[in-house]
């Protein structure tokens, strides 16, 4: 009897495992791998063509999976074309995966990048439900023909002329002893998570008319996301980082436009901004920490905090404009210029800044008073405002001030809902033949300042 019992239980086991490999898992805690979690094409598209690649997704479990259902997102208008196990089409159901088996998913991109419909990279996901779990895969393809970079080193002297723009993913480092140049009429898309990191040097040659400018902006040029600040990290400037000049150059929708580190130890300047704009940026338009800074006819806008000056340092800013005005992305809060020579732990640091022939203001938000300092140290402490038109209730401490007006500059144009401003100046302006003569002999659009008395900011009146 104990052979035939011990042939019955076996029996038993055989038969029960193939029941299980026949019945589906329908726990949440099924085991299912995809192989990628996202898929590059990084075919550079010059004609219009397509790319197949394609994953697995793997049943792990020793029953039998159904996914409920793999959807291509974006649906018939996307320019992806997706196949799931033969089954073409933008979603596949009900689909069963045997006990430790695979299926691929193959994924077609079809671009034109002479269309100039496409932004310069096309994205779509897919999603993968099964037991009430969802997965994704993304999907990233070049679309507008560019010169597209991803995590690119610059680790000696190199220059980028303006054939085609600069799309840059992951980050772009300029290392300790080399330079990036940029031609004049460059425009660099940054993505969603790209910095640009400059421990060595950035020349950007940008020239006055506006088709020559250097343009820095976010990869999304469809609106409304052409609009958003924090499209973008920003670029930053560290320690080692030297001989930086910025001419005629545009930074806008950052999360920080510049941010800043010196050590306040070296000679010459670090960062020279020259007929600049930095605009929209959600956090700061400046951040500096113990640096040297010279600007000049350059304009710091709409930005979460657009100067702040901090640790000490050396800072002269001639003719620049630095405004904010309260809009639906930017709620104005924060003073537009904030000075001090502590680091907030403990340190305090010699601070010379200069600013002559300036304008700060803001205007819809709760702050009064947009200069603001700090001075928390013994170290020697020097702001001194030359000409100037600023909004306070009272002069900061441990500023001099000579020939200052507290009146609205009377800006050309402003109309916040819809994100319209011409911070150039009214003929009624105060700020006009406000200035005291500068070796500057033009403004932020290359126009000739008069040999007399100039205007305030960064624009001359005609």
């Amino acid at each position: 009897m104990k052979p035939l019992c011990l042939l019955i239980a076996g029996v038993c086991l055989l038969l029960l495992g193939a029941c299980r490999k026949d019945s589906f898992i329908t726990s949440a805690d099924a085991r299912l791998s995809i192989t990628v979690d996202t898929l590059k094409y990084d075919t550079l598209f010059t004609s219009t063509g397509s790319v197949t690649q394609s994953f697995k997704i793997i049943n792990e479990n020793n029953q039998k999976l159904r996914l409920n259902e793999v959807r291509l997102m974006g649906g018939t208008s996307s320019s992806y074309r997706m196949n799931v196990d033969g089954d073409a089409g933008v979603a596949a159901s009900n689909i069963e995966i045997e006990a430790n088996d695979s299926i691929y998913v193959f994924v077609q991109v079809k671009v034109d990048p002479a269309s100039g419909q496409l932004p310069f990279i096309v994205q779509d996901s897919i999603r993968i439900q099964y037991n009430g779990n969802e997965r994704w895969v993304q999907l990233e393809a070049w679309g507008q023909n560019a010169h597209f970079l991803r995590g690119h080193e610059v680790d000696a002297n190199e220059t980028w002329t303006n054939d085609l723009p600069y799309v840059i993913l992951d980050y772009l480092y300029v290392a300790p002893g080399a330079t990036l140049t940029l031609d004049k009429g460059c425009r660099l898309y940054m993505h969603a998570d790209a910095p640009i990191v400059v421990d060595g040097s950035l020349q950007v040659n940008g020239m006055a008319d506006s088709v020559d400018r250097v343009y820095f902006s976010g990869d999304r040029l469809d609106a409304p996301y052409n609009r958003y600040p924090a499209a973008w990290p920003g670029i930053y400037f560290r320690a080692t980082s030297n001989s930086n000049v910025l001419t005629y150059a545009v930074i806008r929708n950052t999360y920080q436009a510049i941010a800043i580190e010196g050590n306040n130890t070296g000679s010459g300047t670090q960062l020279s901004l020259l007929q600049c704009i930095i605009d929209n940026a959600y956090d700061a338009g400046i951040l500096a920490s113990n640096a040297r800074i010279d600007a000049q006819n350059s304009l710091i806008s709409n930005c979460g905090r657009n100067l702040v000056l901090s640790a000490g340092g050396n800072y002269q800013f001639t003719h620049c404009t630095v405004v904010s005005i309260s809009n639906t992305y930017i709620n104005h809060k924060d003073p537009v210029l904030w000075l001090s020579d502590n680091d907030g732990n403990g340190n305090n640091f010699t601070l010379n800044a200069l600013f002559r022939n300036c304008i700060f203001w803001g205007e819809g938000g709760l702050t009064e008073n947009e200069v603001l300092t700090d001075r928390k140290g013994a170290a020697a402490f020097s702001a001194s405002f030359d000409h100037v038109l600023w909004k306070v209730t009272a002069t900061p401490p441990n500023v001099t001030s000579t020939n200052v007006i507290n009146e609205p500059p009377q800006f050309d144009s402003i109309d916040a809902p819809r994100h319209y401003y011409d911070f150039r100046l009214k003929y009624s302006s105060p700020a006009l033949e406000a200035g005291t003569g500068t070796p500057l002999t033009i403004d932020l659009d290359g126009k000739l300042r008069p040999v007399g008395l100039p205007d305030l900011g960064c624009y001359e009146r005609q």
